[in-house]
């Protein structure tokens, strides 16, 4: 029997991460809101075509209504 060697090939660089999105609007009312708390979501993004900052519209629970959510820093 012939035995077979396994070889592995080197992990790169992972192009998908993770990116924490934030209401915007809950950010800038919070002073006049009722309920406190910020609509927060986790996703990823592949970072080689899209290296500037992820926005995306979502709902907010605190808001009541689709928002924008942009990308905060970890």
């Amino acid at each position: 029997m012939k035995k077979t060697k396994r070889r592995f090939m080197a992990k790169g660089k992972d192009a998908r991460v993770r990116v924490i999105l934030e209401c915007n609007s809950c950010l800038r009312n919070s002073v006049n809101k009722k309920s406190t708390g910020i609509s927060r979501y986790i996703t990823q993004k592949n970072q080689h075509n899209t290296p500037s900052g992820l926005e995306l519209r979502k709902f907010c629970p605190y808001c009541y209504k689709h928002t924008i959510h942009g990308e905060i820093k970890k």
